[in-house]
């Protein structure tokens, strides 16, 4: 009998995952980008030979870097509110999710708020001294759910199968 190596516990059944290509659609950002903050220790995916596998919560991470990176924010300053947010939580960003409505990450670099509450939001926004950047965690949840499944990947032997009838016919 042969034993197989779990390479991560299983949740839920099968939990699902995303390539390095899904990912870069799903966040816009480049593929390199990906792989930059994998060599950063920013978001680690599970690595299956020299493919990255994203799970829906680190795509999740990656769409909130991804859009406060548009925003402004430095590299510093987005490990800085993933860092409290996980010290604060005691959870990674995609998992604190979950139980939301619709959550609002509302920053300036400094104070991090994470809101579920619009009137809190328009007053953090009203008496904030300096400009406040608002990222709705949840729109990128629902983001993710919109992307279509993963295609089936076709082998070597299928592929060239396809190919030879193509010719024939």
């Amino acid at each position: 009998m042969f034993k197989t190596k779990k390479t991560r516990p299983d949740s839920e059944n099968a939990a699902r995952t995303f390539s390095s290509i899904d990912v870069s659609r799903i966040a816009e950002v480049s593929l390199r980008q990906l792989q930059w903050w994998d060599e950063r220790k920013v978001v680690s995916p599970h690595h299956e030979g020299h493919k990255r596998v994203y799970t829906s919560e680190e795509v999740i991470e990656i769409t909130v870097i991804a859009e406060l990176r548009r925003k402004g924010f430095s590299l510093q300053k987005i490990r800085r509110v993933l860092k409290f947010l996980q010290r604060e939580m005691g959870k990674h960003l995609g998992e604190i999710v979950e139980g939301q409505s619709d959550l609002h990450l509302v920053t300036d670099g400094k104070s991090i708020y994470l809101e579920d509450k619009h009137d809190r939001i328009i007053d953090l926004l009203k008496n904030a001294r300096q400009p406040m950047f608002l990222v709705c965690v949840s729109d990128q949840v629902r983001r993710l759910g919109e992307s279509p499944a993963k295609k089936p990947i076709r082998s070597e032997a299928t592929a060239s199968a396809g190919r030879k009838s193509a010719r024939t016919a």
